[in-house]
């Protein structure tokens, strides 16, 4: 049987796995892997599925083509609350065993979206939005007895998108756009380092370790289009590319008491402890590409059906180096692989001040099972999804609900060379996610 020392001897490479997370305490309730995808209540409400729309100036993330369709002013600002109802683990053996039971720490995170589209000629729209594409926190309730704390007490990345774009209205039909895109993003952990006292064959908690890195910067791109053939149909693509962040920042570790006065000495003159270390590591976020298809199906009435592809598998392992030698530099397996999501959305126009939306979304997980752990235990995921607007002069305001079913995620085998071990079991989880946005059209 494993025993628990075994999980992390090497602590410090477990700052790698940042790479599997983004901006909330908890489970990932956003898209799936660590993505997220609600940048607007009007999109929540349709369950995302705005690829082909263009009254809205969330385009500039959904798809910066339908900027061109713009022929006023228009700005909008809000956010997601995100929550959980259940983040239950049930543990499996050889560890953490039979039996054992744990809960994630309540998730209360609202990440926030703003977006302008300014006409500059009836030709050529200019916008810019900030957005929180990616972002996950995981926290641990009772993390001094948690059987996961070796690998993760605490763990978060913090990301925004400044995204300028562009767009030109081709014919009156056809609206292409562009951006650019400045990613902010920052990484953090917290968890207890064990060890096995050699005198008493004991696994100790022998520190806590605190890493966090600089906010650091990343670059890339959009692109995407709008044709509107029909009164009755539109569609539309877009695509955003792949972007590298490049972490520096720095890891303290903080003595704790293993109750063998003798072993604590040894470990006081052999472990820099209280010492700011240099850490540096690379997540590659994965590209993203959407197609989607809206109907009039009745005058006050659209229908619209996306699919989503996220380019994951360049999250195959993340690597963390020590350039002062003062600890191990060492790789993380991740392995991921692409992707894909299917939604489905409907606006009704009950009045030309109210709509009311609904949808459904089946996302599919990229996290290979052998990597689930409580860092980041990703799953499948159902959602459905209910919204109400109101159209106004000069401010709209819009309301998005989505309720996030989670397959039950198991995890039994470990990828070979993986440094952090087993750590099996069973993860369940639902989500809530309230938007929302209050538009301007002066």
């Amino acid at each position: 049987m494993r025993r628990r020392g075994a999980l992390s001897w090497k602590p410090w490479g477990v700052m790698a796995l940042l790479g599997a997370m983004a901006i909330a305490p908890a489970t990932p309730v956003f898209a799936a892997g660590f993505s997220v995808f609600e940048q607007s209540a009007k999109a929540t409400g349709m369950a995302d599925a705005v690829t082909a729309q263009s009254d809205d100036p969330a385009t500039i993330f959904y798809n910066p083509g339908g900027m061109a369709f713009f022929e006023r002013a228009a700005g909008s600002a809000g956010a997601t609350y995100i929550t959980e109802t259940r983040a239950h683990f049930t543990g499996a053996n050889p560890f953490p065993g039979d039996g054992v039971t744990a809960s994630e720490k309540k998730l209360e995170v609202f990440p926030p979206h703003l977006y302008w589209v300014q006409p500059i000629t009836p030709q050529f729209q200019v916008g810019l939005g900030i957005e929180t594409p990616f972002g996950l926190q995981t926290q641990w309730n009772d993390p001094d007895t948690f059987p996961g704390r070796y690998l993760s007490t605490l763990a978060a990345i913090k990301d925004f998108d400044i995204n300028p774009s562009i767009s030109w209205r081709v014919v009156p039909e056809l609206g292409i756009g562009a951006g650019f895109i400045i990613r902010k993003s920052e990484v953090a952990l917290e968890r207890d380092v064990p060890r096995v006292d050699p005198f008493t064959q004991q696994v100790v908690n022998i520190a806590k370790v605190k890493l966090k890195s600089n906010y650091d910067t990343g670059y890339g791109f959009d692109v995407g289009f709008l044709h509107k053939p029909t009164p009755w149909l539109s569609w539309g693509a877009s695509y955003r590319s792949q972007i590298n962040v490049n972490y520096s920042g720095e890891a303290v570790l903080f003595p704790r008491t293993s109750g063998d006065p003798v072993f604590d000495a040894l470990l006081a003159h052999s472990v820099p402890y209280n010492t700011s270390i240099g850490a540096q590591t690379e997540i590659k976020f994965p590209a993203q590409a959407s197609l989607g298809f809206a109907f009039k199906v009745m005058p006050d009435v659209t229908f619209e059906v996306d699919g989503n592809w996220f380019g994951w598998k360049h999250f195959d392992t993340v690597p963390l180096d020590f350039p002062s030698g003062q600890l191990p530099s060492s790789t993380i397996i991740e392995r991921w692989k692409d992707s894909y999501a299917v939604r489905g959305g409907l606006n009704w126009a009950a009045s030309p001040a109210w709509q009311l939306r609904l949808g459904y979304v089946y996302d599919q997980s990229p996290q290979p099972e052998q990597t689930v752990n409580p860092l980041l235990p990703d799953a499948n995921r159902n959602g459905v999804t209910a919204g109400i607007g109101f159209r106004g002069h000069p401010v709209d305001l819009d309301l998005g609900v989505m309720y996030l079913f989670f397959a039950d995620r198991t995890r039994t085998t470990t990828f070979n060379g993986d440094q952090l071990g087993d750590f099996f079991g069973t993860y369940s989880t639902r989500a809530l996610l309230v938007s929302l946005t209050v538009g301007f059209h002066p």
